[in-house]
């Protein structure tokens, strides 16, 4: 049920207006001596040509108030709505057990398709934090739009393209080995990586030598593709393996390769459509009047870019997905390189350039500063992810030694640590990595919410069956109310989450509705308490614990039952 739009519902009608208008201003106040719900008046004052507080009687007067309002009171030009904490305690926890694993999700998404394209390592290169952020973003936005009924295709675009493979190949032949590159994996292809810029500072001649080697890829020149492709399947076991530890699956590993046999129609398309122009040797489209610089389509030497593979790939997801919206989780600092594009698809007369969306978010940097492959400046994601499991396991001998499968839970609890403590923030905030923040689980931390969703596990596992048709009556006091409110704001949440691309919505809302548990069991005495009082204070339980598990599912957080 929603509170909200009823309480808006009410005053509408008491003061002669939609509940449309009313619904977006009302407001949780900051302290339930306030009110449960609050409505102010000063908003009405020019519609109704009145003084707020003259409003705030009127409509207090003709107020027809729900059921699960115990009374209404006037502070100035506030209308402050009280709730019947009973009624409304059945309302809400009755709502939530009937739905169970469904509560939150909705159909309101159903027969749309929308396309995500997140993570995108480059080939070559390790899987270090800066893909942290893109990867479970990604996963997080994915999996809150499949909750809304929206059909979703997570794809990775990989850069698997491009003169850095020229620069591989050419390092691999000055100071590589076959045997190394089989041993170490992606980490000689690293250090052969460093090795080329270092060396290359001092000799310009090798980056030459490198463009050479990328256009022989180009041109499909077999010793150079085929040095490409053992770099690349190399590459990708090394990312599944990192992928598998955070959880995360891709629809479609489609890189930037994927699309070299479909440029070229591209590129006749935008020559056709009159938009190609020359400058200084190379094919741009111009973009003067949208206050943009020019969109690069085809370099002076006659390769292709970014933008080229961009727009290709947009044209085929379009064809091959029909999407109704597209997705594109990259850095902040590629906001006019997607402004310049998609303003090309729009230039083409595609009408579906509006439903492009870049979602940016910060860029991570380390304390000593930017972090860069080019110079071996990097700290890797499985490293992290492994230390991290290595200090839960460190807290888990401490304080549960007994515990049984302690190997499993220690990878639950330091995976879910990382990526609680990423989506935890604005997507939009730069981050600076810190060894001692990622493996503080103390504090506002996912092993704090699954701790906490683990003990309403045990609590209902002692308790043995769950009953609903119980006495809400019983269900009066402040910690409980606040702890109702928090599960029947979780579908809204979920939607908001959406319509933001912003997963820290979630996860703040299932930190609060943690904290609020916490007091909750703190200040109310459950299984020892007298029976219609435990059965009630049971249901409270049983909701809590779904609706955190619903929502460190959505954030791709697993939840161990015990810690």
């Amino acid at each position: 049920m929603d509170f909200k739009a009823s309480i808006a519902q009410a005053i509408a009608q008491a003061a002669g207006l939609s509940a449309d208008e009313i619904l977006p201003y009302i407001e949780i106040p900051p302290n339930t001596d306030l009110g449960d719900f609050a409505y102010p008046c000063f908003r009405l004052a020019k519609v109704l040509r009145k003084a707020p507080p003259a409003i705030a009687a009127e409509i207090s007067e003709k107020l027809q108030k729900p059921d699960f309002i115990s009374k209404v009171e006037i502070v100035g030009a506030y209308l402050n709505f009280f709730l019947d904490k009973g009624v409304y305690a059945k309302e809400v926890l009755t709502e939530v057990l009937a739905a169970g694993e469904q509560y939150g999700k909705s159909n309101i998404g159903d027969g749309k398709t929308i396309v995500i394209d997140y993570s995108s390592p480059n080939i070559a290169k390790p899987f270090h934090v800066g893909h942290l952020r893109s990867t479970v973003i990604g996963n997080a936005i994915y999996k809150i739009y499949e909750a809304l009924g929206y059909h979703c295709i997570g794809v990775n675009h990989l850069g698997d393209w491009g003169t850095q493979f020229g620069k591989l190949i050419v390092a691999y032949k000055n100071w590589g080995s076959k045997e190394a590159v089989e041993q170490d994996g992606i980490q000689e292809l690293m250090r052969i990586y460093v090795k080329f810029h270092d060396e290359a500072e001092k000799n310009p001649a090798l980056e030459d030598e490198a463009r050479l080697w990328f256009v022989k890829m180009q041109e499909g020149e077999e010793e150079a593709l085929s040095l490409w492709k053992w770099f690349y399947d190399i590459s990708i076991k090394e990312f599944e393996r990192v992928y598998n530890m955070l959880g995360v699956t891709f629809d479609a590993y489609t890189g930037e390769s994927f699309y070299n046999d479909k440029m070229a129609p591209v590129v006749e398309e935008l020559k056709q459509k009159g938009l190609l122009q020359e400058s200084e040797g190379a094919m741009i489209v111009d973009l003067e009047e949208e206050k943009m610089p020019p969109c690069l389509i085809i370099r002076k030497d006659g390769g292709t870019l970014y933008a080229t593979r961009d727009i290709t790939a947009a044209l085929y997801r379009k064809k091959t997905y029909d999407f109704d919206k597209c997705i594109y989780l990259t850095a902040l600092d590629q906001n006019l390189h997607f402004a310049q594009w998609f303003t090309v698809i729009k230039k083409m007369g595609y009408d579906w350039y509006q439903d492009l969306v870049h979602v940016p978010f910060g860029l991570v940097s380390l304390d000593s500063g930017k972090l860069s492959t080019r110079h071996g400046h990097v700290v890797l994601m499985e490293d992290l992810l492994h230390q991290s499991i290595q200090e839960a396991r460190r807290i888990l001998d401490e304080k549960s030694p007994e515990l049984e499968n302690k190997e499993e839970v220690a990878a639950q609890m330091g995976i879910g640590a990382v990526i609680f403590n990423d989506l935890y923030n604005s997507r939009i905030k730069d981050v600076v990595f810190s060894w001692e923040r990622m493996l503080n689980f103390d504090g506002e931390t996912g092993p704090y919410v699954q701790f906490t969703r683990a003990k309403a596990f045990s609590i209902l596992k002692k308790a043995g069956e769950i009953r609903t048709d119980v006495d809400y009556s019983l269900l009066q006091d402040p910690a409980t109310a606040e702890v109702c409110k928090l599960l029947a704001d979780y579908p809204a949440k979920i939607v908001e989450a959406a319509q933001k691309y912003e997963p820290s919505i979630v996860t703040r809302h299932l930190m609060n509705l943690a904290q609020a548990f916490s007091k909750f069991y703190h200040d109310n005495p459950i299984l020892s308490s007298e029976d219609a009082v435990k059965e009630a204070r049971l249901t409270v339980v049983a909701a809590t614990e779904k609706v955190l598990k619903s929502g460190l599912t959505l954030l791709g957080i697993e939840t161990p039952n015990q810690m």
